[in-house]
């Protein structure tokens, strides 16, 4: 599998809970306005989605080539033009905006061959992304690495979601404390991409056939699985 290059060694998912009926109004000021801007200073913005599950949520990935550049490019953004001058609205949209795991690619993403949509396009790509959080009782370690690409990999592949990335907590200290993350977490997770909604449903409906299919993690897992089901946004990169 690809790995994520340099500029993608640290990534942040972020998980917005929005004002009733605000999602497609920050949707739409973040991709007119905070995409290329994020991206000068060195930020790298890798998708945004609707939370199909939950109306009011808004996730995305954004990623770093380190902790401390993150730390350059956050402080650069912030305190800069583009977020003074639209800060007010985006805040306005939101009821919470702390809900933030740090995380590091096990296996990561490949850049996409196509670019990404310019400004201005409305069309939603029919993809959908389903992101599987396993909360787990200690740091992920190789033991659970390994069992999870002899005896999980092969049987999501089966069932139609073969995992495009692996991710796993951050442990290094928060390098931008104006904006928390969540500490005290730890966190295996995989990333798959379904071509359009009714691929997922057909893997949704053979992996509930599957019952067992996660039992090789269990003894690792301090709560259950967490699916995100998300659509990628016009302008997201991962789609």
């Amino acid at each position: 599998m690809p790995s994520l290059s340099p500029c993608c060694s640290v990534l942040e998912l972020r998980q917005y809970t929005l004002r009733p009926g605000q999602r497609d109004v920050l949707i739409s000021l973040f991709e007119r306005a905070f995409i290329e801007s994020q991206e000068a200073t060195g930020m790298h913005l890798i998708g945004q989605f609707r939370d199909e599950d939950r109306p009011d949520r808004f996730v995305w990935m954004r990623g770093f080539r380190d902790m401390d550049s993150r730390r350059e490019a956050l402080s650069t953004f912030y305190g800069g033009p583009v977020w003074k001058e639209h800060r007010n609205a985006a805040n306005a949209t939101m009821l919470d905006s702390d809900n933030v795991l740090l995380l590091r690619p096990i296996t990561g993403i490949a850049h996409p061959s196509a670019p990404r949509p310019a400004p201005g396009t409305d069309a939603r790509p029919p993809a959908r992304v389903e992101l599987t959080l396993c909360h787990l009782k200690a740091p992920a370690d190789e033991a659970l690495a390994a069992r999870f690409e002899h005896h999980v990999r092969p049987v999501l592949t089966e069932l139609g979601a073969p995992p495009k990335a692996l991710f796993q907590t951050e442990p290094a200290e928060n390098t931008f404390p104006a904006l928390p993350v969540r500490t005290g977490e730890h966190v295996f997770a995989w990333l798959t991409v379904f071509p359009d909604a009714e691929h997922h449903r057909g893997h949704l409906r053979r992996r509930a056939a599957a019952p067992a299919w996660a039992e090789p993690l269990q003894a690792w897992l301090s709560a259950p699985l967490e699916h995100l089901t998300l659509s990628p946004t016009a302008r997201s990169e991962l789609r």
